[in-house]
C-alpha cells in the first residue's frame, strides 16, 4: 500500500483521502452486515468475511488514531434492539468477544493477560461456542423474571413471554434458598437434527428454506405470538454470569456447576485446564468433532476461570479481556456448478448466485451460494460446468471459493468468463452499475421481483409493522394485480381481497387494520420502510430526529445531510439519489396524500450544551447509549470517547469503566444519571 500520511501546510501530519474513505466505507458496510445479522436474521456474508472486515477497520483505526471514533463499530456490540419489542437496559453490559484464529493468537492473548496478572497462576475454562442467539435470563428469588436479547450490549429486546415457552428453561430454580437475583447469559439454539427436518418440510410445502439454524432460532425467538415460538424446538445452553445477588462462587466453573444444580441447562462438554497446551488440545479435538453436538458450533470460548482475576483483567468498551473465542476455519467441499443466476433485491441490487449439485457442507446440504457482486464473480471466475469449491465460513452461510482449474473441461474454458446480464431477467429493464460502486442495480423501481421484496420489507417489524402483510401475502397481492407499487397497499379494497383463497373476513379485517395503523408510524420507520440504500434503523432515526419531517429532508442538499452526525457523504449521496429519482418522489407524494405520517417526535435542538464535551461511561437506565448521545447533540454538545483535561463532564452510569477513575484523577466533573437529567434540563452542572 502506498504511504497514507501527508504533511499539511501548517506542518502537521494528516491522513490522506484514501484511508479516510476506506474507514468510512468499512464502517458503513459493517453496520449493514450487523443489522442484517442481528435484526433481520438474514446475513449477506460469511462470518469469516465479516471478521476480516472488522479486523481491517480495527487495524486502520490503530494505525491512524485521528480516524478513530467512539461511534465506530469497533467500539460497539451488536446492533440497537428492534422497536417491535420492549427495550430493556441490561443490568450489566452484554459484551462481545475478541477472536483467535490459531494457537499463536491464543498464546498472545494469554501472554497479555499474564502481564496484567503479574505472572499469577491461571486456570482456563473451555466451552464450545454455540452458534445461536445471545440471551440474558434473570431469576428473582428463584422465579424467572425477564429474558432479554443482547441488542446493542447495553439495551436488549424483552422476549420473556417467548422464552417461557422454551422447553428446558425452568420457571423456578431448584434452590432451597434461591438468590435474590441470578442473571445468566447463554445461547438460544435450534437443534441441528430438528432444523434439517423442518427445512425439508418447508421445501415440500413450497416455502423458502432457512439459511441456517441460527437464523431459524432468531426468527422463532422474535415471534410476536409466543404460541408460535412454542411450536419451535428451541433450546438454551447457559455459559455466563450477569448480575448476581445472593450467590457467591470464586470461579466461573463453580458458577456453571451451581446453576446446573439449580436446574439450568449447561453444556456437558465444558472443561477446565491448568495449562495452555491442554486448552489447545481441547480445541483441536473438538475441531475434529464439530458436528457431534446437538447444536451448530463454530469454535471454542476460552475464559480465565478465577472471577477475581477476571475483575483484575477488566474489559474494553466492547470485549472482556478475560475471554476469547477461538474460531475454527471454514469447511470446504467440491461439487459441480450447474449455472449462475441473478436475483433482484428490495433495493434493486442485482446479486449473482451459483446453483450447483447438492453437497453436504458443515452438516447441511447446500445447492445455492451467493457470488456477492460482479467483481467477486469475475475474480472467482467460476463458470457453468466447473468443479467448484464450496464452504460454509463459520457455519453461517455458504460461499463459492473458486474453481478447480485442473478439472475445467475444454468446452467450459472455451466459453469464456461469465458476464453480468445487461437487462433484468424479471422485467427487462437495463441493469446499471453506479460509478464507484461494487453492486449493480435494476433501474426499474417497479420491477416485479424488487416489488415483492420491497412490499415484504415495507410491512416488516423494523419498518411500518403491518400485521398480516408478510412475504406470501405480498406475493398473492402481486399475482392478482392488486398492487403495482407500494402506495397501492393503502388503496386495497375488502371487496377485492375477500374472493382470494385463504382471505376470510377475519384475515381481511386484520390486514386492513394493520395497514391503517401503519399510517401513524413515525418518520424514522417510514425511512427504513422505503428501502433507501445504506439507511438502516440507526441512520433513519438520526435523520428523522435531525430534520423532523420528510419535507425538510427532501429539500436538504447532500452537504447538509452529510453533516448530520453518523451519516457522512457516502450515505448522504445514497439518500439524495433516492430522493432525486422522479419515480421515488412521486411515490413519496402518493404516500403523504394517502395519509402516511411524514414527521416524528424529534427533540427540538438548542444550544444549552454548546461548547460542552461529554464522555459517557457505564449503562443508563433511562437512555440507550445512542439516545443519550443524541440528547447531548440536540443541545449543541459533543460526545467523545476519551477523558482529558478538556472534557467538560463525565456521565457515570451503572458498572462504569476506567473513564470514571480517570475523570477523578484529572479533576474532571462527574454526574450520575439524575445529574445527567438535570444537566440536560438546565445546561449547568447540578
Amino acid at each position: 500500500m502506498r504511504r497514507l500520511r501527508r504533511m499539511a501546510p501548517d506542518g502537521s501530519v494528516g491522513v490522506e483521502h484514501e484511508p479516510r474513505r476506506r474507514v468510512e466505507r468499512l464502517r458503513v458496510e459493517i453496520e449493514q452486515h450487523r443489522y442484517r445479522y442481528y435484526v433481520l436474521s438474514d446475513p449477506w456474508i460469511p462470518d469469516a468475511e465479516f471478521d476480516a472486515l472488522y479486523q481491517e477497520l480495527a487495524r486502520l483505526e490503530a494505525l491512524y488514531p485521528e480516524l478513530d471514533n467512539p461511534d465506530s463499530p469497533t467500539h460497539r456490540v451488536g446492533t440497537p434492539p428492534s422497536p417491535a419489542f420492549g427495550a430493556v437496559p441490561h443490568r450489566q453490559p452484554m459484551l462481545s468477544l475478541d477472536n483467535a484464529f490459531d494457537d499463536r493468537d491464543l498464546l498472545r492473548w494469554a501472554e497479555r493477560n499474564d502481564r496484567i496478572l503479574e505472572g499469577a497462576a491461571v486456570r482456563w475454562t473451555c466451552e464450545l461456542k454455540v452458534d445461536g442467539v445471545a440471551i440474558s435470563v434473570a431469576y428473582v428469588r428463584g422465579r424467572l423474571d425477564r429474558a432479554v436479547t443482547r441488542g446493542d450490549g447495553m439495551v436488549g429486546e424483552d422476549v420473556t413471554a417467548n422464552v417461557r415457552t422454551i422447553q428446558g428453561i425452568p420457571d423456578y430454580l431448584q434452590f432451597d434458598d434461591p438468590p435474590a437475583l441470578l442473571e445468566v447469559r447463554g445461547e438460544i439454539y435450534y437443534p441441528v437434527a430438528k432444523f434439517q427436518s423442518m427445512n425439508d418440510a418447508r421445501e415440500e410445502a413450497g416455502l423458502a428454506r432457512f439459511a441456517n439454524p441460527r437464523n431459524a432460532a432468531s426468527g422463532a425467538l422474535r415471534q410476536k405470538d409466543p404460541a408460535k415460538t412454542a411450536q419451535r424446538p428451541l433450546r438454551l445452553v447457559c455459559h455466563g454470569m450477569g448480575a448476581v445477588q445472593g450467590l457467591s462462587t470464586p470461579t466461573h466453573s463453580g458458577f456453571l456447576e451451581a446453576i446446573g444444580a439449580g436446574g439450568l441447562p449447561v453444556a456437558e462438554q465444558t472443561r477446565t485446564f491448568d495449562d495452555l497446551d491442554a486448552v489447545c488440545r481441547f480445541i483441536a479435538d473438538w475441531g475434529e468433532r464439530r458436528h457431534a453436538p446437538a447444536y451448530e458450533m463454530d469454535g471454542v470460548v476460552v475464559k480465565v476461570d478465577d472471577l477475581g482475576q477476571q475483575r483484575r483483567l477488566g474489559a474494553t468498551s466492547a470485549v472482556p479481556r478475560w475471554a476469547i473465542a477461538f474460531k475454527y476455519p471454514p469447511e470446504e467441499r467440491q461439487t459441480k456448478l450447474i449455472d449462475i443466476f441473478v436475483n433482484v433485491g428490495r433495493t434493486g441490487k442485482v446479486t449473482p448466485f451459483a446453483s450447483f449439485e447438492p453437497v453436504l457442507v458443515a452438516g447441511s446440504t447446500l445447492q445455492l451460494a451467493t457470488l456477492h457482486n460482479e467483481d467477486q464473480a469475475r475474480h472467482k471466475d467460476v463458470r457453468p460446468g466447473d468443479t467448484i469449491v464450496v464452504r460454509k465460513a463459520g457455519d453461517v452461510i455458504p460461499e463459492v471459493v473458486g474453481p478447480v482449474l485442473s478439472q475445467r473441461p475444454d468446452e467450459v474454458a472455451a466459453a469464456g468468463p461469465w458476464r453480468m446480464p445487461t437487462t433484468c431477467p424479471f422485467c427487462g429493464s437495463p441493469i446499471e452499475r453506479l460509478e464507484g460502486e461494487a453492486a449493480s442495480f435494476c433501474s426499474n423501481i417497479d420491477c416485479p421481483n424488487r416489488l415483492l421484496e420491497s412490499l415484504a420489507h415495507f410491512a416488516s417489524r423494523g419498518a411500518l409493522d403491518i400485521e398480516g402483510l408478510g412475504y406470501e401475502t405480498a406475493r398473492t397481492l402481486l399475482d392478482h394485480h392488486l398492487v403495482s407499487n407500494i402506495a397501492d397497499v393503502y388503496r386495497l379494497d375488502p371487496d377485492d381481497l375477500l374472493p382470494l383463497e385463504g382471505f376470510g373476513d377475519k384475515k381481511v379485517s386484520q390486514l386492513l387494520a394493520g395497514i391503517e395503523g401503519s399510517k401513524s408510524q413515525p418518520l424514522e420507520r417510514l425511512l427504513v420502510a422505503l428501502n433507501i440504500r445504506m439507511v438502516g434503523g440507526t441512520v433513519a432515526r438520526v435523520l428523522a430526529r435531525h430534520f423532523g419531517s420528510l419535507a425538510a429532508l427532501r429539500t436538504a442538499d447532500s452537504d447538509t445531510i452529510a453533516a448530520v452526525n453518523g451519516v457522512g457523504p457516502i450515505r448522504a449521496a445514497a439518500v439524495r439519489a433516492f430522493l432525486d429519482n422522479p419515480r421515488n418522489a412521486a411515490l413519496l407524494d402518493e404516500l403523504a396524500g394517502l395519509g402516511v405520517r411524514t414527521d416524528t417526535e424529534a427533540a427540538q435542538r438548542s444550544d444549552l450544551l454548546d461548547g460542552w464535551t461529554v464522555v459517557l461511561t457505564g449503562g443508563l437506565t433511562g437512555f440507550t447509549r445512542d439516545e443519550a448521545k443524541q440528547a447531548i447533540e440536540d443541545r449543541g454538545g459533543k460526545v467523545t470517547g476519551n477523558v482529558s483535561k478538556k472534557t467538560s463532564v463525565v456521565v457515570v452510569g451503572v458498572d462504569p469503566g476506567s473513564k470514571a477513575a480517570k475523570a477523578l484523577d484529572l479533576g474532571v466533573p462527574t454526574v450520575d444519571e439524575d445529574g445527567f437529567f438535570a444537566l440536560l434540563d438546565s445546561g449547568a452542572l447540578p
